[in-house]
């Protein structure tokens, strides 16, 4: 029986698909790797093994391809800590949960894209949402924080102060941690989210 010449459409759609996700995950690695500016999409291309043209099938602009590369990022973070309101505990305990979740998220190509790349270069509206979500994230840490201290977990401090001493020294994270390296984000997570409460919990 000879096969028909279509292919189904559900078929060439996951095709699509995966052909999109592999110029984004391509394109974060060299925006993480070379920098924003000097990736260009004939470079993306040349790696793919695709023309440029064929290119623009899935993005129109290297713009656009760094909001999308933001909105995975963002909801990494979020798939990452959506889950810990739900678990007991005291605010401690939730903050140091919310660090393990945090370098999760920041140790994925798209996870430190939201930390490394300037988000300056985004139009005006994709740069205020990706604000929006960092600033949920260190609001997330301050409820936290103030939860532990009506709890009794946490000592009596400045929550927006803590928080911000918090995601100061996650956000760094994605500066260093090599995928693969010595160090697993399981590891890291565990011991930042001892060394960055030590000072927090009462004694």
């Amino acid at each position: 029986m000879i096969a028909p010449p279509w292919v189904p459409f559900e078929d060439r759609r996951r095709a699509r698909d995966e052909k999109r996700d592999a110029v984004l995950r391509m394109a974060v690695k060299m925006f993480l790797t070379e920098g924003y500016h000097r990736t260009t999409l004939n470079e993306v291309a040349a790696r793919l093994n695709i023309t440029k043209p064929a290119l623009y099938n899935y993005f129109r602009s290297k713009d656009e391809i760094l909001v999308e590369c933001y909105r995975i990022g963002q909801e990494t973070y979020e798939a990452n800590i959506e889950g810990i309101e739900r678990q007991g505990g005291s605010g401690l305990a939730k903050v140091r949960a919310l660090i393990r979740a945090y370098v999760r998220a920041i140790t994925t190509d798209f996870g430190m894209c939201v930390t490394r790349l300037d988000d300056r270069e985004l139009s005006t509206e994709a740069r205020a949402s990706v604000r929006r979500a960092k600033r949920s994230y260190d609001t997330a840490f301050r409820t936290r924080i103030e939860e532990g201290m009506a709890d009794g977990s946490i000592m009596p401090c400045d929550p927006k102060l803590a928080a911000f001493a918090i995601a100061g020294s996650l956000n760094w994270i994605g500066h260093w941690y090599e995928p693969g390296g010595e160090l697993s984000a399981e590891t890291i997570g565990e011991e930042f989210a001892i060394r960055l409460t030590g000072g927090l919990a009462a004694k």
